[in-house]
């Protein structure tokens, strides 16, 4: 699962590194962002039905349905990621990986180890021992010390996992269209997910699934050369490690509330 990345580009950097051909009018500042988290209105490209080319629009994380009843309907159930082997299957993925693909610009995502993988859930802090006491004015040494140390508590452990290339990269993505009752749209996206390459896999089952640049306009259905139409289930595997690197992050970013540079910054 992935639950927080982070995006640090603004929108003439998204425009030129993603060739984008339009921009929608929700799109406006697009600032870096440490912390995203579900409910965030992010920037995603999908392709344009009018012009078959690329377009930047702003859409909220987390998929709320077309079928869906109320806006809410979906917020006890996790609709932030799809996991590849149900994007055929369910109701809830079944028209979007069909009809909708989208691509979603990052610059990483962050990843809490689950129990049972090779890197622990947590990491304990250094004990701190208590200071001796002081002699008093007449040289009287001070009481033996008690052997007493304050243990803190465990930490949760993240990790910052992004490519060896720098700049952004681009999630697979899905999106959906729900009509509010007034009749107005609300589009919202979600991220794929595969099985973990052997990098990852030192600390989950999951990972998003990162496409690589030749294969974006395949993934959104842009296609000239009249090829294949069918969704591209052959992209639904994660990226080789090798072009992969993770490193420890602040565990800080746990909290959506928390933002800036330091969010990638690892415990001391």
């Amino acid at each position: 699962m992935c639950g927080r990345y982070y995006s640090l580009f603004d929108k003439q950097q998204v425009a030129e590194h993603f060739h984008v051909r339009s921009t929608a009018d929700n799109v406006g500042i697009i600032a870096p962002n440490w912390n995203v988290a579900p409910g965030d209105p992010q920037p995603v490209i999908r392709r344009s039905y009018d012009t078959n080319e690329r377009e930047l629009v702003m859409m909220r994380w987390g998929i709320v349905p077309w079928f869906a009843k109320t806006e809410d309907e979906f917020k006890a159930l996790s609709t932030i990621n799809a996991k590849s082997d149900r994007l055929t299957n369910s109701k809830m993925w079944r028209e979007p990986f069909a009809k909708r693909r989208c691509l979603v610009p990052a610059s990483g995502l962050y990843e809490w180890p689950k129990p049972g993988h090779a890197i622990s859930p947590t990491y304990e802090p250094e004990p701190v021992a208590e200071e001796a006491g002081f002699g008093d004015l007449f040289g009287t040494p001070p009481p033996a010390p008690k052997k007493k140390v304050k243990v803190p508590k465990p930490v949760k452990r993240v990790f910052a996992i992004t490519t060896v290339e720098p700049g952004p990269f681009a999630f697979a993505g899905i999106w959906d269209s729900w009509k509010r009752p007034d009749g107005t749209r609300l589009e919202t996206f979600a991220l794929v997910t595969t099985e973990p390459n052997e990098l990852v896999a030192t600390i989950h089952d999951r990972l998003a699934l990162i496409l690589h640049p030749k294969d974006y306009d395949r993934w959104l259905g842009i296609d000239d050369g009249g090829g294949d139409p069918r969704p591209p289930l052959d992209l639904l595997h994660p990226m080789d490690s090798k072009l992969m690197k993770m490193t420890p992050a602040n565990p800080a970013v746990g909290n959506w509330r928390n933002n800036g540079p330091e969010m990638l910054d690892g415990p001391e």
